[in-house]
């Protein structure tokens, strides 16, 4: 039978008890992690937020009574305990915090019973996440997942923290906005009082803190929760939080200056690594002829080889078809991997067909210095010895190429580096390795809608030396955006904002947007931009996804009390569902089933 707390007051949460305190008289409130009953002794693992500590009941210290309460006690029955600190009796526990110490019990009172558990409540669980996500307020019970997210608090206090100190101020901007589909689908919200229109959940605040900029406030910083209507990912939810911020009378690396030493602060601060400054920066084009890719992972190697002169000529027609299409051919050297079995190599082939490509060649070097290949009949000795000297290969390694237009092989060959690397065991998660990607290309070609399209948004700054090919030749310009990247993940993104009205113009036309459009949609920033604008840049890190690294996590999800599964919806409270009729009729909004015929 559940009782009431009668006054009783906690005065330590469980970790918080010491050697210290031994001799003391302390009052502990929590959950019952487990219960050992050795007939004139009962201990209990009492567990909160801050960990574990031991509990002994014994029927001369407690009384009748509340020993034969503490000998019901059940896993996650909520109990508070009155006892005497003191060491702990039986031998040491290295691995608890508590583990030199225990309380010897006065008084029990419980306070909850709880029916058992689904699933146990236990470190690293190996529950499947849908029955854990279904009882979610059950699975953040759990010590890794409370810790995860008292590191997220902890980033965010001292985010608000160092910026503040840096001149920043905190400013809410709007949930409800106004719908500007340029990117991912705006998740939409229905108005009563206007019938027919509808509100936009923010996809980010940028439009709001550029106007911040124009409004004179200098220094904008945000926690803001932001929201996007696409395909989830391990690193992606449909609502995530942003922390966000804008400058004034900035360039790019006033940007960078402020950010490399928040990083440096957070880590520091929240997880003991040191990280060194300045961070390493790369071009968008080196990052790509490297990695094939703009978020590349650096803690191994495996860097992508450009071998597209040493077989213009060759006998390999995938090699040259591809260079006569105004592709290319690359590669990578696995070390090692020599020994590979075709069928695993016949997987990872499928692997790349996943990414865009046709096929995947093959070309191992075996101990003795001899080549076994899937296209060296088709080549002369020369010309593989220098494609292995070009790829660096050495006996036992393998090596992978992929030959096609140079988005489709950085794709693959970007996509199958990271793959050997995670077989291979080279990606340790203690190790942080940063780099700012720089330059990025300010549009990129849609087949989809036939037009160039902003590659971040079309309010980022060209870079002054290309703006006279915007017009001429809009591909081969380069954005002052840049990216920051940690192990391979994107965690943050930002630019230096367009503020002249000419440069404006002139990126609106770039990607097909006629004026009429651009003022239908971003009318009222244009506007403002009239009355007096100043330079300005900024960016956002997604802040769950920096913790997910911080805490060495591979899902967002956990980071995130209460997370979203691959489809958006939630297992636990069953969102989204449906709303009844009146509810429909107020926002003017009939459900129509769509015609399976049509």
């Amino acid at each position: 039978m559940a009782e009431s707390m009668k006054g009783l007051k906690r005065t330590h949460r469980c970790t918080e008890v010491s050697a210290s305190n031994v001799g003391e008289t302390v009052t502990v409130m929590g959950w019952v992690q487990k219960r050992r009953n050795l007939g004139s002794l009962i201990f209990v693992d009492l567990r909160d937020r801050s960990g574990i500590l031991q509990l002994v009941f014994d029927e001369a210290n407690v009384g009748k009574e509340d020993f034969d309460k503490a000998y019901n006690l059940r896993s996650e029955f909520v109990i508070a305990v009155v006892g005497q600190v003191a060491k702990r009796s039986g031998a040491v526990n290295e691995a608890l915090k508590t583990g030199d110490i225990e309380i010897i019990a006065t008084s029990l009172r419980v306070l909850s019973e709880a029916l058992t558990p689904p699933f146990p409540i236990e470190e690293n669980s190996q529950t499947k996440e849908e029955l854990r996500l279904k009882y979610r307020y059950l699975d953040l019970r759990r010590p890794d997942i409370q810790r995860n997210l008292i590191l997220k608090s902890r980033v965010a206090t001292l985010a608000r923290s160092f910026m503040a100190n840096e001149g920043f101020l905190e400013i809410e901007t709007p949930i409800l906005c106004k719908s500007t589909p340029e990117g991912a689908r705006d998740y939409l919200v229905p108005s009563r009082i206007h019938p027919g229109s509808f509100y936009a959940l923010p996809q980010s605040p940028q439009i709001f803190k550029q106007l911040l900029m124009c409004s004179g406030y200098d220094r904008y910083f945000q926690i803001a929760r932001c929201f996007r209507d696409e395909d989830l990912r391990a690193d992606r939810q449909p609502e995530f939080t942003q922390m966000d911020m804008e400058l004034s009378f900035v360039d790019v690396d006033d940007v960078i200056d402020v950010n490399e030493r928040l990083l440096a602060y957070l880590f520091k601060e929240t997880i003991g690594v040191e990280v060194k400054l300045p961070i390493q920066r790369m071009t968008y084009a080196e990052a790509m002829d490297r990695f094939g890719s703009d978020k590349p992972d650096l803690r191994f190697g495996m860097e992508l080889k450009d071998i597209s002169d040493l077989v213009a000529d060759c006998g390999f027609g995938v090699f040259t078809g591809a260079l006569e299409n105004k592709g290319m051919v690359r590669g990578i050297c696995v070390p090692g991997q020599a020994l590979m079995p075709r069928k695993k190599i016949d997987a990872l082939v499928e692997f790349a067909k996943g990414y865009g490509a046709k096929g995947l060649a093959y070309l191992a070097i075996n101990e003795d210095g001899t080549y076994k290949s899937s296209f060296a009949k088709f080549m002369t000795d020369k010309e593989l010895s220098a494609i292995v000297e070009r790829l660096e290969g050495k006996p036992g390694d393998l090596l992978f190429f992929a030959a096609d237009k140079p988005k489709i092989v950085y794709n693959v060959l970007g996509a199958l580096r990271l793959e050997m690397a995670n077989e291979l065991n080279l990606l340790d998660k203690n190790e942080y390795r940063f780099v700012w990607i720089t330059e990025f290309p300010l549009l990129e070609w849609s087949d989809e809608e036939e037009r160039f399209v902003a590659m971040h948004h079309p309010f980022t700054m060209p870079m002054e030396e290309d703006l006279d090919r915007l017009e001429s030749d809009p591909g081969s310009v380069r954005a002052k955006a840049y990216d920051i990247v940690l192990n391979g993940t994107e965690i943050g993104g930002g630019s230096v904002r367009i503020f002249q009205d000419d440069v404006q113009e002139r990126m609106f036309k770039a990607i097909g947007m006629p004026v009429e459009e651009a003022e239908e949609k971003f009318g009222f920033l244009l506007n403002a931009f009239k009355y007096g604008v100043p330079p300005h840049a900024g960016l956002a890190y997604g802040l769950d996804r920096l913790v997910m690294l911080m805490a060495k996590m591979d899902s967002i999800r956990d980071v995130i009390a209460f997370p979203k599964v691959k489809d958006a919806s939630c297992l636990m409270t069953e969102a989204p569902n449906t709303v009844d009729d009146k509810q429909l009729r107020e926002l003017s909004i009939a459900i129509v089933k769509e015609n399976e015929n049509d």
